[in-house]
């Protein structure tokens, strides 16, 4: 099976792709059976929060830790036959960098380059100089944003065709994190797959086209971001007096000095109705943003509003 996915046409080749991939530490839950499918040259997102399985997915498809069941393919490899291979055309960013002690940053960013066999002094350069990263101190006096900024240049200076990122703003101030995405969005129109997993949901609205959602280690949604962020929920905004027992379906409602606000999703007539009996001086509705259907997946449920 290995050997003919690996033989497939390239445009045929996914960036990623998993069949049932499963991983259980003894009878602890990683993640379950799961289906993803990353197509070559997308900015994907991977959300959830800490503890869903993300870290242990990513580990998985690296060969970090072997899976328990299932299998899985990266561009067009076999994660278990192909990992060195694998390896060695992919850039890996960690959610916390680990570096050799008393190693200066330029000798770290040497010995990633020599691993690959592969001169990447101008990048290296390049991005040391757009993350404002001093390459003449040690990694061990490095705060944890400046031993990221040593990371992503690890994980980029090769110009690698898929770029796995974990958690990869963690400890990057604001402008660094916009010149970092600036970086990707650079990277993905020259052609890199770029796999974010995050639990930012703005870092993956703002630059992700598709995202999969991941709960309890199980894809729960897989869709691009604009369907995902569809729902028939309002967020209703109200100012003045109003009884709002009658309409049922409020979720998320938040009380303010003489006003109140409230995802719905029921009958858009009764609401009306509700609110004209009511006394009401100022009133908005408008989209969910991304944060709050994200919290809506994660509802015990697991129904969509």
């Amino acid at each position: 099976m290995n050997e003919k996915t690996s033989s497939l046409p390239e445009e045929r080749q996914k960036a990623i792709q998993t069949d049932n991939l499963t991983k259980y530490y003894g009878k602890a839950r990683g993640i379950t059976e799961l289906n993803l499918s990353v197509e070559k040259g997308e900015f994907f997102g991977f959300i959830g929060p800490n503890g869903a399985g993300k870290s242990t997915t990513i580990r998985t498809l690296l060969g970090l830790i072997s899976p328990t069941s299932g299998s899985a393919q990266i561009l067009g490899k076999d994660i278990i036959k192909e990992k060195k291979e694998i390896l060695q055309n992919i850039g890996y960013l960690p959610s916390e960098a680990a570096f050799y002690p008393g190693m200066k940053v330029k000798d770290v960013l040497t010995l990633s380059a020599a691993m690959r066999k592969t001169d990447c002094t101008k990048e290296a350069e390049k991005l040391c100089d757009r993350l404002q990263l001093d390459t003449s101190r040690k990694v061990d006096e490095l705060s944890f944003g400046n031993r990221k900024k040593a990371a992503i240049v690890c994980a980029l200076q090769s110009y690698p065709e898929l770029l796995i990122l974990d958690e990869p703003t963690g400890g990057l101030d604001p402008l660094m994190q916009r010149e970092f995405f600036d970086i990707l969005r650079e990277r993905n129109r020259n052609g890199a797959t770029i796999f974010l997993s995050s639990h930012v949901l703005s870092e993956i609205q703002r630059n992700c086209t598709r995202a999969a959602i991941i709960r309890e280690g199980r894809i729960i949604a897989c869709d691009s971001v604009d369907a995902l962020s569809k729902t028939n929920a309002k967020r209703v905004a109200v100012h003045g007096s109003v009884a709002l027992d009658g309409l049922g379906k409020i979720r998320d409602r938040i009380d303010g000095d003489g006003s109140v606000s409230f995802l719905y999703s029921g009958d858009i007539d009764l609401l009306l109705r509700t609110l004209l009996a009511g006394h009401v001086t100022d009133l908005s509705i408008s989209e969910p943003d991304l944060e709050e259907i994200f919290l809506h997946y994660y509802e015990k449920d697991g129904d969509r509003t």
